[in-house]
């Protein structure tokens, strides 16, 4: 069986990049963006909410929408970019 690549594409880097532009303009920590996503009831750390801003770890989908709203905003917002937010 073939090795499936980890390799994070570019729309993975967008939403990574948009995670953290948010976040900051909101002007919350990352332990508080993890703190308001286990609150939704996904289960975050502050380490995995860096890693996932710096596209060092995937975002799945339910990580994308409990990302999308601790951050008050659509799902679909995170994917397009920040210039869509």
């Amino acid at each position: 069986m073939a090795t499936r690549s980890l390799e994070i594409g570019p729309a993975g880097k967008r939403t990574a990049r948009t995670i953290e532009i948010l976040r900051t303009e909101r002007g919350l920590a990352q332990r508080e963006l993890a703190a308001r996503v286990t609150a939704l009831g996904r289960p975050m750390s502050n380490t995995m909410l860096s890693r996932i801003e710096r596209a060092q770890r995937r975002c799945d989908i339910d990580d994308l929408v409990a990302l999308a709203q601790a951050l008050r905003i659509s799902p679909l917002a995170l994917l397009q970019g920040s210039r869509a937010a």
